[in-house]
């Protein structure tokens, strides 16, 4: 990787943050694929400790949380029993999105319960600089480690959604999920703005997520096999998405609507942190 030169790494890094797999990346660009690997975690790990150093003292207002499942080396239910117990299996990466400016403030990979959630909010608390509405949908184990970190320094709901009976086809039942009927918010703490209680821009984000990393891809061979990997393409797509990438109605990088950044980023520059 140190023999690469700034335009073999950029070639390298905008094909990732494009959603090419390594293996594409490596047909694309010609670069071997142990290389691309090395520069995806030395970049990732970098990108993961800037953005921890600068999302700090954030004023945002609203805030919306989910999860997005993905596995690695294999899903829970082929993952062989010395996989599992390396953490092999499904996978959840907690996800917080500002309303207003898009920025991803904080995320977490891991299982999905409480003691993930814990850690997630415990992290998400200590980058804020102000009382915030939080909403998140309707998993129960959200519900201590939110009171726990913020107390009664926060205006939380939950927005609960209701599913209709899964459909009789068989095809349909396999790769479609039930269909949302309905939905109602819940007040868990404070006084959330009614109006504002909603997940659907982090949801609209979690797409982005399956559109942006080939190990998000359902129903391929592009999954990640070892979770350090699946952490570093995380992060350096979230550096890619909140520095370079101008989001379409903002009109800006969310970076710069949260003011964490005067200008966008190029893919120079994300490589300069190495």
């Amino acid at each position: 990787m140190n023999k690469l030169s700034t335009e073999e790494r950029r070639a390298v890094i905008a094909a990732l943050v494009e959603g090419n797999s390594i293996r594409a990346t490596v047909r694309i660009t010609g670069i071997a694929k142990n290389t691309v690997v090395k520069l995806l975690c030395d970049l990732g790990r970098a990108c993961s400790e800037y953005q921890d150093k600068a999302f700090r003292n954030l004023k945002c207002k609203r805030l919306q949380c989910d999860e997005i499942w993905s596995f690695f080396y294999a899903k829970e239910k082929n993952c062989p029993l010395e996989q599992k117990l390396k953490g092999g299996g499904d996978v959840w990466t907690w996800v917080a999105l500002d309303a207003d400016t898009k920025l991803v403030p904080c995320w977490f990979i891991g299982p999905q319960h409480a003691t993930a959630a814990y850690h997630f909010m415990t992290d998400l608390q200590e980058r804020l600089a102000n009382r915030v509405q939080l909403t998140t949908d309707g998993h129960r184990a959200y519900l201590i480690p939110v009171n726990r970190t913020f107390g009664t320094e926060i205006d939380y709901a939950m927005l609960i959604k209701l599913y209709g009976k899964p459909s009789q086809d068989i095809r349909e039942t396999r790769y479609s999920p039930a269909v949302c009927i309905g939905a109602f918010n819940t007040v868990v703490s404070g006084e959330p703005d009614t109006n504002h209680v909603s997940t659907s821009y982090v949801e609209r984000q979690n797409l982005t997520m399956r559109m942006s990393m080939r190990r998000f891809t359902r129903l391929t061979n592009g999954f990640s096999k070892k979770v350090e990997n699946l952490e570093h393409a995380i992060a350096l797509h979230y550096m890619h998405y909140n520095f370079c990438r101008i989001h379409q109605t903002l009109r800006v990088t969310p970076a710069m609507e949260a003011g964490v950044s005067d200008h966008v980023w190029d893919l120079d520059e994300v490589i300069a942190l190495l």
